[in-house]
């Protein structure tokens, strides 16, 4: 009986030897991998033009941009870009405001007027944080009594009587 539990204790024994060095192996496996090194460079950061549509005003187009550094393996490129046609272009093709709604006419001007904020610029793009647009305020209808219309058709209604 003795004899039967020195064969398992050794048993265990061995087992737990046994996974402490699987485990010892991996956690030195893990250690033994070189870090990978920070890529050291004196490229600077890429500048990019405005989007250029290919063709009209809007859709797709390219940018270009150009990094300074002696060491640069490349120090311009082109990229796709795409200007949205339904932003409004007098702010800038890659600039999106959010406007409120058109306020009064002015009867002075006869214009109204709204204001924008910036939404969303694309690719870093140098936009102003509000913008003010305006627009004619369209015929301006002045509000005709009513009287004169009962009148006039009270009048054709004489005329057609005596006719």
């Amino acid at each position: 009986m003795q004899q039967q539990q020195r064969r398992m204790f050794t048993a265990a024994l061995l087992a737990l030897v046994f996974i402490l060095a699987a485990v010892s192996t991996t956690e030195a496996g893990k250690k033994e991998k070189p870090e990978k090194k920070a890529k050291k460079s004196d490229c600077g950061e890429w500048q990019w033009s405005v989007c250029v549509p290919t063709s009209g005003d809007c859709g797709l187009g390219t940018r270009e941009g150009t990094r300074t550094g002696a060491e640069c393996k490349q120090t311009t490129k082109t990229q796709k870009c795409k200007i949205p046609c339904n932003w409004k272009k007098q702010f800038g093709a890659e600039c999106k405001y959010q406007f409120q709604a058109w306020g009064e006419c002015d009867l002075n001007t006869a214009l109204k007027t709204r204001t924008g904020n910036l939404k969303r610029a694309l690719h870093n793009a140098d936009c102003q944080k509000t913008v003010t647009i305006s627009k004619p305020c369209g015929k301006l209808t002045k509000p005709k009594p009513q009287e004169s219309k009962k009148k006039k058709k009270e009048g054709k209604k004489q005329e057609k009587m005596l006719d």
